[in-house]
């Protein structure tokens, strides 16, 4: 398929977005390794090779977490948002974070953007209107969105699953699925009530995405092609975009109907990338200039992501944009190029959890420990394709062996060196010769180098870089400089000179993932330029006159630094370990009594449920969903599909061919998107193993069971 959007252009320009996190929290490990340090990676040695690139971000402020945690403390949802905005905004500084604008969603320019979106929409007949039932809390006066109701999941029973997700199994569901549902306001059972909400057509632009997402099949990391794959196999139907709540966007139009409502937050959030470009642009006193970065076709458009949110980057922004093209032809929005997601990143082998504590936030970590300590085991560990792990001892061993024995002490050696035994001036040329012959392939080395950052590939980059500066260490250990000074002291002065080369090259290498090491270095040397292209030979000639000064790159981390982390930790897992303990056993209890009787029904009550005997032609797992099969049954002269949560305990091939017993006349519900069309019999043993009910031949297919 022909791709879509700039590969006809030789790109001018790039801007890139880091996705925005809530202001309900602080920022963690997992927004740092998925967004900001790689981009500011890439970002930094963009701007090292004199390329046009801006970076743009901010925080959410909109959405059903915003004003849970809101309610929590009691506060308004202003206080929330601001407080975390400031702390996110002082992390990223302290990160050397090199964004070029940090944005609000709250602000009135997002405010204006997001309603020329939907406007513009609404205007073009693109949006559609629909009466819909939902959950209301009759105590509070007020519609419940899918996070403000919780109850039972209807796929694994799990008693505390939320209105759009249960957390224990994974499925997607909305409020009107759970079983037993509960307001998390008032407690109360809720109402189901009839409101009125927009939709965007998202299955009208499922061509358009299909070719998109095709035309990248070769370039686009396999994480977002395979989950945008998914979404579009299962067929995209429309989206609500709007939600019935007093925090966020309000609906621009001024209607009875349009009372009360908010732009819902998936919509929003993403177009808060346009107005943080417009608010970079006003403080650069060109309003106008955000366009160049957003309208003209030679500009390349990059999302730092998580994996948990390509669905928004790769399939719901691009229709978004899409559809404003389609009406807009004066005004055409770059596509998205590329959508580099990285996988999730675990600590100590334990899956990141804020409810559980399994989690390192970044103020806390930079209260202990420098901010390029930080950047740097990101970048080592950084999980571009599969999970990777955090461990306080891998920390403790790089940050030791990587980045004090190896890159620090070679800088050391050598600026101290100069200092004291050459005046601190560097003693003697470095010829092109000397520079082609200490053993490195510097054309090789660049070229490798710049594939790597060019791909975003952050750990291999890392790993490449950190090679240079092994090899320059070894190199200053062998030569012996202080040794050959009494012999020979222009072999002395030689290696010297090439070793302080060598600390400028490695100062320029390392500056996208070390930025304040390598300034101190850059600082030592007493060098003003930042290039790329300037490493790649010697840069300084005889007589060059260092600053004078000498610090330690890196200090060494004891074992008494980590010990409070790895004790916290400790102390998590045995906790969690005690709670499901407690869980095991309470679920045991449980199993081992018989269940209480339900209330007594009539013979009419009965004579309504229709149980029939359907045999299973077919089976086959649901995506994300690990409890769920997908079951295409005979039944009689008909066939229909059910989705049944017994995939812990059954195979999908163990299911083909038994003869089951199922509600027939049971009303088609929606879960991820399948239609299930009936409900399958079964009972759990007192050992929590569920078993199927099962007919006993297949000639009993069709009929009624009574």
């Amino acid at each position: 398929m022909p791709a879509l959007n700039q590969t006809d252009f030789t790109f001018k320009r790039t801007l890139v977005t880091t996705a925005l996190p809530y202001a309900n929290g602080p920022l963690h490990l997992g927004h740092l390794t998925g967004t900001y340090i790689p981009a500011d990676i890439f970002v930094r040695y963009k701007r090292l090779r004199g390329e046009d690139i801006i970076h743009i971000g901010g925080s959410d402020e909109h959405g059903v977490p915003i004003t849970i945690q809101a309610d929590k403390e009691g506060v308004s949802p202003k206080e929330i948002v601001d407080r975390y905005h400031a702390l996110h905004k002082a992390v990223l500084e302290k990160l050397n974070i090199a964004i070029d604008n940090f944005s609000r969603t709250s602000l009135p320019i997002h405010h204006q953007t997001t309603q020329e979106f939907f406007l513009d929409f609404e205007r073009r007949g693109i949006l559609i209107k629909k009466v819909e039932q939902q959950f209301y809390d009759e105590a509070k006066q007020q519609f419940l969105p899918d996070r403000y109701v919780i109850g039972t999941c209807p796929v694994c029973q799990f008693p505390e699953a939320n209105g759009d997700q249960c957390e224990n199994c994974g499925t997607y569901l909305s409020a009107t699925e759970l079983i037993n549902p509960k307001s998390k306001l008032s407690g109360n059972t809720p109402v189901l009530k009839e409101t009125l909400h927009w939709y965007f057509p998202l299955g009208k632009y499922q061509d358009f995405l299909e070719t998109l997402i095709e035309s990248h099949a070769n370039d686009w990391r396999p994480n977002v092609i395979n989950y945008a794959r998914t979404w579009l196999k299962q067929g995209l139907g429309e989206r609500a975009i709007t939600r019935d709540l007093s925090w966020g966007v309000p609906v621009p139009i001024q209607s009875e109907e349009a009372k009360g409502k908010v732009i819902y937050v998936w919509f929003d959030a993403v177009l808060g990338y346009i107005s943080s470009t417009k608010e970079w642009a006003q403080k650069q006193g060109k309003p106008e200039l955000w366009r160049t970065y957003w309208q003209q076709p030679d500009t390349r458009l990059i999302h730092f992501i998580g994996k948990d949110n390509v669905v928004f980057h790769a399939i719901m922004f691009p229709a978004m944009l899409k559809a404003w093209n389609d009406g807009n032809p004066d005004a055409q929005y770059i596509i998205v190029d590329n959508l580099p997601a990285s996988e999730f990143i675990n600590i100590e082998g334990k899956k990141f959890s804020k409810s559980r504590g399994y989690a390192i936030y970044a103020h806390e970590f930079l209260e202990k420990f420098p901010a390029d300590t930080l950047r740097y085991i990101i970048a080592a560990n950084y999980p571009e394709n599969r999970d990777s792990d955090f461990s306080w001892k891998d920390f403790q061993n790089r940050v030791n062996g990587e980045l004090a024995d190896t890159l620090g002490n070679f800088v050391k050696r050598a600026i101290d060196f100069t200092n004291s035994k050459f005046d601190g001036i560097v003693p003697a040329d470095c010829s092109l010769e000397d520079w082609n012959s200490i053993g490195i392939d510097w054309t090789q080395t660049f070229r490798e180098l710049e594939t790597l950052f060019e791909e975003i590939h952050i750990r291999d980059a890392c790993f490449k870089t950190m090679e240079v500066a092994r090899f320059a260490n070894k190199f200053l250990t062998d030569a012996e400089p202080w040794k050959t000074y009494k012999t020979d002291r222009a072999q002395s002065a030689k290696t010297i000179a090439i070793s302080l080369n060598l600390c400028h090259t490695l100062a320029t290498i390392f500056s996208p993932i070390l930025p304040e090491a390598s300034e101190k270095i850059f600082n030592m040397l007493n060098i003003n330029e930042r290039a790329w292209e300037s490493a790649k030979l010697p840069k300084l000639p005889a007589g060059h006159r260092l600053s004078g000064s000498s610090e330690v790159l890196f200090k060494k981390i004891d074992d008494k630094d980590i010990a409070p982390e790895l004790e916290k930790i400790e102390k998590l897992v045995q906790e969690f370990a005690e709670k499901e303990q407690q869980k095991v056993q309470q679920e045991s209890s449980q199993k081992s009594s018989i269940p209480d009787l339900k209330p007594v029904i009539t013979i009419e009550d009965f004579e309504k449920i229709d149980l029939r005997v359907a045999t299973v032609l077919a089976s086959e797992k649901v995506p994300r969903a690990d409890k769920l099969l997908k079951l295409t049954l005979k039944l009689g002269n008909e066939e229909r599909v059910i989705l049944s949560g017994i995939a812990e305990h059954y195979t999908a091939e163990e299911m083909i061919g038994k003869h089951v017993i199922i509600v027939a006349n049971l009303a088609p519900r929606k879960m991820r998107g399948i239609e299930s069309q009936g409900m399958l019999l079964a009972v759990t043993d007192s050992t929590g193993k569920v078993r199927v009910i099962e007919a006993q031949d297949a000639s009993l297919n069709g009929m009624p069971v009574k």
